[in-house]
């Protein structure tokens, strides 16, 4: 790793304050095992969940929450789970992604490689995807929670204090 990574990443914030929105239509707090999972990884890293809930899909729910939440003071980073494929109800995508002032390219692509190496060509289903919103980092993941745990522990969990402080440059 070079000098440049490490150097950063030592200067990056000790812990991320995120909120955690899950997208369904069917999925209730004791239901929601891909919230939990997100919120489980996220306090085992020593990040503070700041907030959690759970939206149906539908755009003005999505664009009403991103926009309380990237304007909250004490939230550096929003997690959204759910709504990133391609059927007629999964809007979590459309209604971010036309958003994000600054797209991380480089998450859906690693996060459709690592998956096609476990479930093959349905990888390209997903929509997931990552960026800025008004000074907030944002990340869309599916909502299987398989799915999240490949994206919590290969990409989200080892970089976000890094990508926040990015940002914050």
């Amino acid at each position: 790793m070079s000098q440049s990574v490490e150097e950063h990443r030592a200067a990056a914030p000790d812990h991320v304050r995120c909120a955690v929105v899950t997208v369904s239509d069917t999925r209730t707090v004791e239901t929601d095992r891909s919230g939990q999972l997100i919120q489980s990884q996220l306090s085992a890293a020593g990040h503070e969940i700041v907030d959690y809930r759970i939206v149906q899909d539908e755009p003005a729910q999505i664009d009403a929450v991103l926009t309380e939440l990237i304007g909250r003071a004490d939230c550096d980073a929003v997690i959204f789970n759910g709504g990133t494929g391609i059927a007629r109800r999964d809007t979590t995508y459309d209604t971010v992604s036309r958003r994000l002032e600054k797209q991380l390219d480089g998450f859906g692509e690693l996060f459709r490689s690592l998956s096609y190496a476990e479930i093959g060509a349905a990888a390209m289903l997903t929509r997931a995807t990552a960026g800025v919103v008004g000074g907030t980092v944002v990340f869309l993941t599916p909502g299987s929670t398989n799915a999240v745990g490949l994206a919590l522990d290969k990409l989200i969990v080892p970089e976000i204090a890094h990508v926040v402080f990015e940002m914050r440059k």
